[in-house]
């Protein structure tokens, strides 16, 4: 059995926390698999590397001489792969999804930036699209950076770069079909009806922070699969709407309504996420492309965000 390059991963945030459960966080894994694949490597070394009890976790002699060993390994590797990708590959960058932002961020910046390629991924949620970054699978993902359920890895980073307003959906039976303009009044009586957002606990996370923080009711329906299904879900709530930000890419239905939202108007924040180490000089240039960090002036008193998302808002970026 030879060593594999993600037990090697699973060892080295092992020996950098010496705690199993913040590494396996830090590497959106279980705990329990995280053990598995430092086991399979002890197994592979005919070693062990850790000395483990119920209270501590330490490296062993053996685990101490292979740690730096470890990291030049990964490290050669990660830097050929980004070698590689630099001179034949295009970018691999996660939009969340086809019918939001990102991806029209991303048509643009490639129309305007001669021999620039980008093979779009759509993985329906940044926590699920991080592990890939952090293996160096994808270069970057865009997506929400809070609510993930762990801790945001340390060998990665974001920045912000587009603030887009959320607006209402109903059908044109729903009885707020004819309204120009929605109050967060109107959403605290009639609700919001959601499909279940199961892998990505960000995007409930801020659904879940906008009815706590505004009082607006949210109820989540059975996951959708597809966008058709989103749309069938909408047609069929006779009450409750569904929100989405402004620009979402619905198949074309004459009878749909898109209503704004005020008083205030919920905004949502898109961020980028790529690896400290990833030295292409494809992503420094979408990263250059990429709107700057919105101004904390951008939200104005009439707008709302989550207030974790709004505090990191106004924290200097990484660029």
């Amino acid at each position: 059995m030879e060593p594999d390059l993600q037990w090697m991963r699973a060892f080295v945030a092992a020996a950098q926390e010496l705690h199993f459960g913040r590494a396996a966080a830090r590497l959106f894994l279980t705990q329990q698999a995280l053990s598995k694949r430092i086991r399979r490597l002890e197994t592979a070394l005919a070693t062990p590397l850790f000395a483990r009890s119920t209270r501590r976790v330490e490296l062993t002699a053996a685990g101490r001489r292979f740690l730096p060993l470890a990291r030049e390994a990964l490290a050669a590797y990660d830097a050929a792969v980004a070698t590689m990708r630099a001179t034949a590959e295009p970018l691999r960058v996660d939009v969340y999804a086809e019918r939001f932002t990102p991806l029209q961020l991303l048509r643009e910046i490639v129309e305007r930036v001669p021999g620039l390629r980008v093979e779009p991924s759509m993985r329906q949620g940044l926590a699920g699209a991080l592990p890939s970054v952090q293996s160096r699978e994808l270069d970057a993902a865009f997506g929400r950076v809070h609510d993930l359920g762990r801790g945001w890895p340390a060998e990665l980073r974001h920045r912000p770069v587009h603030l887009v307003p959320m607006d209402a959906f109903v059908f044109d039976t729903h009885p707020l079909a004819g309204r120009r303009v929605l109050s967060i009044a109107d959403l605290r009586e009639a609700g919001v009806a959601m499909p279940d957002p199961t892998g990505s606990p960000e995007w409930r996370g801020y659904l879940t922070r906008l009815s706590d923080e505004l009082g607006v009711p949210v109820r989540f329906n059975e996951p959708a699969v597809g966008v058709r299904h989103i749309t069938e879900q909408i047609r069929r709530e006779d009450r409750a709407v569904a929100l989405g930000e402004r620009g979402t890419d619905l198949p074309s239905e004459p009878r749909m309504r898109q209503i704004p939202l005020a008083d205030p108007t919920p905004m949502h924040l898109w961020s980028i996420a790529w690896h400290r180490e990833d030295r292409n000089p494809a992503l420094a240039r979408l990263l250059q492309e990429l709107p700057g960090p919105p101004r904390p002036a951008d939200l104005g008193p009439g707008t709302w965000l989550p207030e974790i998302d709004r505090t990191a808002l106004e924290a200097p970026h990484e660029v």
